[in-house]
């Protein structure tokens, strides 16, 4: 059987061998909300008078058992569509409908479940890290809902409940190796997902606080403040602001030496591996020092770009998304310490690459496509890439 990922975090799609399937929902959204509930039930049987009164809530149906059975057919008929035998995921015992996991087909929700559990209990601080950073990869946003479910919003909360609470669980064990760099970047990527909430913006100062980026303390709290005011129309609670003012008394008393800042440094360079993944605007001013100190030294250094799909933006939004995605992960593993790179636009990345020459550098974008098609077997997504030399009279990056 092909290698299958259904995706429900965010979106649903399902994917085969990494070609995107995206008609689902859209094909039949009620059949998309038994699916998605079956799947949160792990695999428990369900009954279908509790499967009818969760997706016919307050609707008076003839016949609704046969109603539901039609669904069942279609939806086995249109994950066949997908691919011969998904339909059978969908299985009846013992009176009653359950999801069934089949060899090589992967839910992302249900990883996410089981990370959560992981993380409940104390792994060590490596297994801890890799877990948080596959959780942190597949929770880019919260459960879609298609608003048929009777408690999709409570299943909704439960996972984004029990999703800070194992990043909270991980920047605990972290504070206590004094890792502040990782517990910035956790928290800040949890913020995406939750902007309000105090806890993780508390946590993301403190850190800030011990790396002596007071300045930038004081903005997240101004974003939290902001945001609390926006979307719960509320003033920050008095817990807050007395956090808030120990944690600015704190940043007054950090002696700023050069021990502290070396030792600030040399933490984040160590926590990093593989190439810099930076914004446009950071990609741009290292860019332009990089030109500076060629222009001086009489050196060179490459420029390489890579793009999926074609200029026209033809690519569905899914499969550019898919596609960056897994390009970004090729680009994290097989790029070295030193390159930097950034995503100069929806399909495109950039990249400077000072540690390549003129007879490496086209291997290194030869390998990276070779790699992205190992992937993306199915070539519905193209693959342009081009590497230059930077040298002093070059001009300035622009984007796409």
């Amino acid at each position: 059987m092909a290698f299958i990922s259904i995706h429900m975090m965010g979106g649903v799609w399902l994917e085969v061998d990494g070609k995107v399937h995206d008609s689902l929902l859209r094909r039949s959204r009620r059949g998309v909300s038994l699916m998605q509930y079956l799947i949160l039930e792990r695999g428990r049987v369900v009954s279908p008078q509790r499967l009818i009164r969760e997706l016919w809530s307050g609707r008076r149906l003839d016949g609704p058992e046969n109603a539901l059975k039609t669904m069942v057919s279609r939806l086995r008929t249109l994950l066949n569509e997908v691919h011969e035998g998904l339909g059978q995921a969908i299985g009846f015992e013992q009176g009653g409908y359950c999801w069934k996991s089949l060899p090589d087909v992967h839910v992302d929700v249900l990883e996410l479940m089981d990370i959560f559990e992981k993380l409940k209990h104390g792994k060590s601080d490596p297994e801890t890290l890799t877990l948080l950073s596959r959780m942190q990869s597949l929770y880019m946003a919260d459960l879609y809902l298609t608003g048929d479910m009777l408690n999709g919003q409570a299943a909704l909360s439960h996972l984004h409940r029990e999703y800070i609470e194992a990043v909270l669980r991980c920047i605990n064990a972290l504070k206590k190796a004094e890792r502040y760099n990782q517990i910035c970047d956790i928290c800040q990527k949890a913020l995406v997902i939750d902007e309000v909430d105090e806890q993780l913006r508390i946590e993301l100062m403190q850190a800030m606080v011990n790396l002596n980026r007071t300045g930038d303390a004081e903005a997240e709290y101004r974003k939290l403040v902001r945001a609390q005011r926006v979307h719960l129309d509320a003033e920050p609670s008095e817990d807050l602001v007395a956090k808030y003012r120990t944690l600015a008394e704190e940043g007054k008393q950090i002696v700023f030496n050069l021990d502290v800042i070396r030792n600030a440094l040399s933490q984040q360079d160590a926590d990093s591996k593989g190439p810099f993944f930076c914004d446009y605007r950071a990609f741009k001013e290292i860019y332009n020092i990089q030109m500076r100190n060629l222009e001086r030294l009489g050196s060179t250094m490459f420029l390489g770009i890579i793009m999926l799909g074609q200029p026209d933006g033809s690519l569905s939004p899914v499969s550019r998304e898919s596609g960056m995605a897994g390009l970004q992960e090729i680009l994290k593993n097989n790029l070295r310490r030193g390159d930097i790179v950034t995503r100069f636009s929806e399909n495109v990345f950039a990249m400077l690459l000072p540690t390549v020459n003129y007879s490496t550098g086209p291997m290194v974008m030869q390998r990276l496509e070779d790699l992205f098609k190992r992937e993306f077997p199915a070539g519905n997504i193209a693959f342009h890439s081009r590497i230059s030399p930077l040298g002093g009279s070059m001009g300035e990056v622009t984007k796409y």
